[in-house]
């Protein structure tokens, strides 16, 4: 599985398995349109991007965004009868996929709890991937269980570094993929120093781009 995941930039992530997902497309540079789903763990412009969205989706593509940005969605030209929506601890169970929507929110202004953002778990394939979203560590979050974490670790606008191993190190994924950094905020520095301080127990795979 973990050749079928790819980080275009920042926190645009796509799993090319038996479905084609994507989470948050941003900074695509080819069209592509091969999504059987799109994910948005929230309607900022980094995350939500139309222009990004649009390169990757075709005309049966699945939208899955969380319930308090539907409007947002909408205004971004998201197709209203594709469009489906998750409040945390909801989620989609279809032929072969499920899609649980978890807290993601912060301490910071940018992602405060009270705007019931998310980040998903995707099952597929006999794997469980958690993409965390722009959250911190936040103790709800604990509990989760998956093969692969993509955690953010740029700091600024989510968890630096050193609190996104602290967090992986709790949840204890086989595997951990750095995210939210090298683009806008965050650097390679950031992403080192998660691979330094996760534990031995947890592989730590570097970047791949799309």
């Amino acid at each position: 599985m973990l050749s079928k995941i790819s980080i275009n930039a920042h926190s645009s992530i796509r799993i090319g398995a038996s479905k084609t997902i994507y989470v948050d497309p941003f900074q695509i540079m080819e069209e592509k349109h091969d999504a059987d789903f799109i994910l948005f763990t929230h309607p900022h412009y980094d995350h939500l991007s139309p222009e990004d969205f649009q390169k990757v989706a075709k005309d049966e593509t699945v939208y899955v965004i969380p319930e308090s940005a539907r409007k947002e969605a909408l205004e971004a030209g998201v197709p209203e009868q594709h469009l489906l929506t998750l409040q945390p601890g909801e989620d989609l169970e279809m032929p072969g996929l499920m899609i649980e929507a978890v807290p993601a929110w912060n301490t910071r202004p940018y992602h405060q709890e009270i705007f019931r953002w998310v980040g998903y778990i995707v099952s597929i394939d006999g794997w469980k991937i958690y993409v965390a979203g722009d959250t911190d560590n936040i103790a709800e979050n604990h509990g989760i269980e998956c093969d692969i974490a993509i955690v953010p670790v740029g700091g600024t606008f989510t968890m630096t570094a050193e609190e996104a191993a602290d967090y992986v190190n709790k949840i204890r994924p086989k595997y951990a993929i750095p995210s939210h950094y090298d683009c806008l905020v965050g650097t390679t520095e950031d992403a080192k120093t998660f691979k330094r301080l996760v534990i031995d127990i947890i592989e730590v795979v570097e970047k791949i781009d799309v």
